[in-house]
């Protein structure tokens, strides 16, 4: 996954985390803004999982600029 996609496109995409990873509060998208060693964080915060595999769930993001389809293997 584009990381700077992410950063850049946060308002668009944050949506879209929401309906992905489902136990993300509002208040934790905010504190995110598009900064991947938080959402790195609160991924291990709220699933329980390991940094290296949190930080795998966010590089094996797919998003469709377009559509702004999310994808991923958690």
């Amino acid at each position: 996954m584009d990381t700077n996609y992410l950063s850049a496109n946060w308002h668009q995409v944050k949506g879209k985390m929401r309906e992905q990873f489902g136990k993300l509060t509002d208040d934790d998208l905010l504190e995110i803004g598009g900064k991947i060693e938080v959402l790195v964080g609160k991924l291990q915060e709220h699933y329980d999982l390991s940094l290296e595999e949190a930080e795998a769930a966010v590089t094996g993001l797919k998003i469709d600029a377009e559509g702004m389809k999310l994808e991923t293997n958690l």
